[in-house]
C-alpha cells in the first residue's frame, strides 16, 4: 500500500495459498490509526474493528479494578486518531483490498529461497525455481525470516524466552460482564497475566492467557492447537471475571512466544537494495500491544522513502538507508519497553505490591503513552 502511494509499481509474495482466519486479535493505537488514516483506510478499518471506551488493569487473583485510563472519544481527541482493537484477518482484508486496487499484484503459495543483488536490480530467487527482479526488496517475511539470514548473515535464531500465550475467541453473548466489551482489559498476576478486548463491533471478545512455560516440537509454528489442562494448573489461583471467561472458552490455541534482541544499528535494517520490515526486522514482545503498530510505522516509512528515489534526488540504497536511519532506535525503545513491561506484568512479592501502589496513585498517567501514541 504505502509503495504504491509512493509511484512504485508493487508485486507481493505470500507462502500461504490464500488468506483466511488466520490469527486472532490485534490492538491498532493511535500511532497505527492515524497512518490507515492517511492512507484514506481508516473507515474501513473502523467499521470492522471495536472502539474501547476504556484501558483497564485488574488483579488477576481477585479481580478487582487497580487503574483505568480513558480511550474511546479522549484519546482520539487528544492524538487526533482512534484507539481500535480489531481481528488480524479484517485488517488484512482491508490492507490487501487497498493495495490490490492500487495495482498491486499478488502472488501466493510463493516460498522464497533466497535474494542476490547488483547495481541495478535486486533477485529474489523462489522454492520452485523462479527467479523475479525489481529495484527494491522489502523484507517481511516475519520472526522466522529466510531472507533477513541472508542479508545479515550469521545471526542467532529466535529464542524462545519461556512464556507461552493462550489465544481463544469467546462470542459476546457468553460474556457475563458486558462491561468487558467495552474495554481492553490487562489481567495481572504472578507469573501470569491476560489481556481481553472486543473485536468484529464487539461481536467476539478476544483472550489471551500469558503463562510461563515451555513446549516441544517445532518452534516456528505460531498457531497450534492447545489443551486446556495447563492452561488451567498455570490459572489455579485465578478467580473472578478472568476465571469466567476460561472457564467459558471453547477452545484454545498456542502460541510459543520467541524474540530477538533489538538492532543495533540502521545497517542491520536496511543494505543495498533490501530494507526489513515488521517481524523480520523487530519481533516485538507482545505487552506493549505494538506488533502491528510498529510494522505499519515500517511501511509508511518505507512509503516516504521510496517516494524520493526517483533517480534524480537520491538512488535507492540511499532512500533505503535513510528508511532505516530513521526507524531503528524507534523500534528498539519499543522492544525494549514491551520486554520490561512481561516483567512488570509477572511480577510477584514487594514488587508486584509496588507495581499496584503505582498504579493506583498514578494510574492514567502510567497508562498514557505520548511519546508512542503522539505524532512522529
Amino acid at each position: 500500500m504505502a509503495g504504491s502511494r509512493a509511484g512504485w509499481e508493487v508485486r507481493l509474495f505470500e507462502q500461504a495459498a490464500a488468506f483466511g482466519e488466520v490469527g486472532a486479535g490485534l490492538q491498532l493505537g493511535p500511532n497505527a490509526t492515524r497512518l490507515l488514516g492517511e492512507w484514506g483506510l481508516l473507515d474501513a478499518v473502523r467499521a470492522r474493528a471495536a472502539a474501547p471506551r476504556r484501558l483497564v488493569v485488574r488483579d488477576a487473583h481477585r479481580g478487582h479494578e487497580i487503574a483505568a485510563l480513558a480511550l474511546g472519544a479522549d484519546i482520539e481527541r487528544r492524538y487526533g486518531a482512534p484507539y481500535l482493537t480489531a481481528h488480524r484477518a479484517d485488517l488484512h482484508a482491508v490492507l490487501l483490498e487497498a493495495a490490490q486496487g492500487r495495482g498491486a499484484r499478488l502472488h501466493t503459495g510463493t516460498r522464497l529461497a533466497a535474494m542476490d543483488e547488483d547495481e541495478a536490480v535486486v533477485r529474489l530467487h523462489t522454492e520452485c525455481g523462479r527467479t523475479v527482479e525489481g529495484e527494491a526488496l522489502a523484507v517481511a517475511d516475519g520472526l522466522w525470516s529466510t531472507l533477513r539470514v541472508q542479508l545479515l548473515g550469521g545471526q542467532a535464531r529466535p529464542r524462545a524466552f519461556g512464556h507461552l500465550a493462550y489465544r481463544g475467541l469467546l462470542p459476546a453473548a457468553d460474556v457475563a460482564d458486558r462491561g468487558l466489551l467495552r474495554a481492553v482489559t490487562a489481567w495481572l498476576g504472578p507469573d501470569l497475566h491476560a489481556v481481553t478486548y472486543p473485536v468484529r463491533s464487539g461481536e467476539l471478545l478476544n483472550v489471551v492467557c500469558f503463562v510461563e512455560g515451555r513446549v516441544e516440537g517445532d518452534p516456528t509454528g505460531w498457531d497450534r492447537e492447545a489443551t486446556a489442562a495447563r492452561l488451567q494448573a498455570a490459572l489455579r489461583p485465578v478467580r473472578g471475571g478472568l476465571r469466567a471467561l476460561v472457564d467459558a472458552m471453547p477452545g484454545w490455541r498456542l502460541w510459543v512466544l520467541h524474540d530477538r534482541a533489538p538492532l543495533g544499528s540502521a545497517q542491520e535494517m536496511a543494505r543495498g537494495r533490501a530494507a526489513l520490515l515488521g517481524d523480520a526486522a523487530h519481533p516485538m514482545r507482545p505487552y506493549l500491544a505494538q506488533g502491528a503498530a510498529m510494522a505499519l510505522e515500517d511501511a509508511g516509512a518505507l512509503g516516504r522513502a521510496l517516494a524520493m528515489a526517483d533517480g534524480r534526488l537520491i538512488d535507492v540504497p540511499t532512500a533505503l538507508r535513510c528508511y532505516a536511519q530513521g526507524r531503528w532506535q524507534r523500534c528498539a525503545r519499543v522492544q525494549r519497553r514491551s520486554l520490561r513491561n512481561g516483567r512488570i506484568f509477572h511480577a510477584g512479592g514487594l514488587v508486584r505490591w509496588g507495581r499496584d501502589a503505582s498504579l493506583r496513585l498514578l494510574g492514567a498517567r502510567l497508562l498514557d503513552m505520548p511519546w508512542l501514541y503522539g505524532p512522529l
